[in-house]
């Protein structure tokens, strides 16, 4: 099973970090010194991706222009002989082609987001990148799930899980936990936040998925679900009656920088992860705290 292109849902408000996000895209918020998009194109890149696909809404254009070459700031960069900016900004540049723009005109939910990149993706299996959630691990969270779904099925579907406190498992997507091989698992149903002591299991549904396009057909007609919205779980449970779903936990840390207090824990740790700025990042953190 063959997967070349990669859904990224960018269309999303931000309300969550609010007021960072009233005219800027959260993903491109930085973590260190790169953007969120950034950081999830890479991690698809990583695993395989020919051709990356971000479903984006209004006021969302600064992403595209985050993947074009800028002939301005090169000439300048050449001309002041910073060429090491210049390598920089030539490893983050996409082959010409490998990158495609669709709008989705109103917030109808991730499972509506990923409707509308029907026609890019055609008729092949593809996986779905969402980027305010990031897992800190080499390799990639989806160079791992790819690398599960070539051992499978060619209709076979594959979501990443994790771990959550048993009392919270209201607030996420839940699957229920069949045959287990290893981290991989045939997943016995799943359910869009159940109520409080009716989950299935405690793993919950993260932010990366390796779907069929029978999915598409689900989604065009499904119903609006929690919170009025079209829900790709939902979608996903349909499409769980005619094929098989994995379950793959994950090596890695995962961050959801959609909320401020992961956005500031994903810049401690990405930080902490560079050699060139761990020491001082520690010292300061030190100096601030007392010690």
């Amino acid at each position: 099973m063959k997967i070349r292109k990669a859904v990224f849902p960018v269309a999303g408000l931000g309300t969550r970090v609010l007021p960072a996000t009233k005219a800027m895209p959260k993903e491109m918020l930085t973590i260190v010194d790169k953007p969120l998009i950034q950081y999830v194109y890479d991690e698809a890149r990583e695993a395989g991706i020919e051709h990356f696909i971000f479903v984006t809404g209004r006021n969302k254009n600064v992403i595209e222009d985050h993947f074009d070459k800028m002939f301005e700031l090169d000439a300048t960069l050449a001309a002041r002989g910073k060429k090491a900016e210049q390598e920089i900004l030539a490893q983050n540049q996409p082959d010409a082609g490998a990158v495609s723009f669709t709008r989705q005109q109103a917030p109808l939910g991730l499972g509506h987001a990923v409707w509308c990149a029907r026609d890019i993706v055609g008729n092949e299996p593809f996986a779905v990148v969402l980027p305010d959630e990031l897992v800190l691990n080499t390799p990639g969270c989806l160079k791992q799930m790819i690398e599960t779904a070539a051992t499978l099925g060619e209709k076979s579907n594959v979501i990443a899980v994790e771990a959550v406190p048993d009392h919270l498992t209201h607030q996420y997507g839940i699957c229920g936990v069949g045959k287990r091989t290893g981290k991989m698992f045939e997943v016995d149903g799943m359910v869009e936040k159940p109520a409080k002591g009716t989950a299935p299991s405690n793993l919950s549904i993260t932010g990366r998925y390796i779907l069929q396009p029978e999915i598409f057909k689900i989604l065009e007609t499904q119903e609006r679900g929690a919170g009025g919205e079209i829900q790709l779980t939902d979608a996903m449970i349909g499409l769980a009656k005619s094929q098989k779903f994995y379950g793959v936990e994950f090596e890695g840390e995962r961050h959801d920088c959609g909320s401020k207090p992961g956005f500031l824990r994903a810049n401690i740790a990405y930080g902490l992860k560079r050699p060139e700025l761990r020491d001082g990042l520690i010292a300061e953190m030190k100096k601030y705290l007392g010690q």
